[in-house]
């Protein structure tokens, strides 16, 4: 069974629907603990219902950045974990931090990658003028938003569209998208041929 660190930095919305579907059943793994770098997240409140471990630490408390990372390291393999999931983590995990892990780093981005990486993502997508965006979960690189795409789902864009009504729509999705990658991780479905990742039966 993989154990899974979830880090996050704000209202934790995909942090819940994956708590929910592992309370369901829907994936074997186990959860070890949340980390968020804000104390003041909601995320860690829902954590905390769901009976859930959670750690804080701030960047501003430790003198470097890599000091900072060195002690999520700590955790994570206090823990032995298997698996990190950024879920709404408002922060650039560093190539060292991502090479010294060494083990797989997931995460979910509120756009169709390699379209708009990066932040506010859902308001250059509308400025671009597209019709169709979408979210992706990826595999974590050194390059920002540049890992194997693991799932991706469309989302279409209308013309009433406001930044708030598409980051809603497109949420939507990410929690349906990023527990179902986290079930196809641990039930060890994922073939990763250089950038190509393959699934194996994927019934969906």
């Amino acid at each position: 069974m993989k154990n899974i660190a979830i880090f996050i930095s704000g209202r934790g919305s995909n942090l819940e629907s994956i708590l929910r579907k592992h309370k369901e059943g829907y994936f074997n793994c186990n959860i070890s603990f949340v980390l968020s770098n804000k104390p003041d997240a909601r995320g860690l409140s829902i954590a905390n219902n769901y009976g859930i471990k959670t750690f804080i630490l701030e960047r501003k408390n430790f003198e470097s950045k890599e000091k900072f990372e060195e002690e999520i390291l700590n955790k994570l393999r206090e823990h032995n974990i298997d698996l990190i999931v950024l879920a709404g983590f408002m922060m650039i995990l560093s190539k060292n931090f991502v090479n010294s892990f060494g083990k797989d780093i997931i995460n979910i981005h509120p756009s169709l990658l390699p379209a708009f990486p990066g932040v506010n993502s859902q308001k250059r997508a509308l400025d671009y003028g597209v019709k169709f965006s979408g979210c992706t979960v990826h595999f974590v690189t050194e390059e920002v938003d540049g890992g194997p795409i693991i799932l991706q789902e469309v989302v279409p864009c209308f013309d009433d569209d406001s930044e708030e009504s598409l980051t809603e729509r497109i949420l939507e999705r990410e929690h349906f998208i990023l527990p179902y990658a986290i079930k196809l991780i641990t039930e060890d479905r994922i073939v990763r041929i250089g950038r190509r990742v393959f699934v194996k039966n994927d019934k969906n």
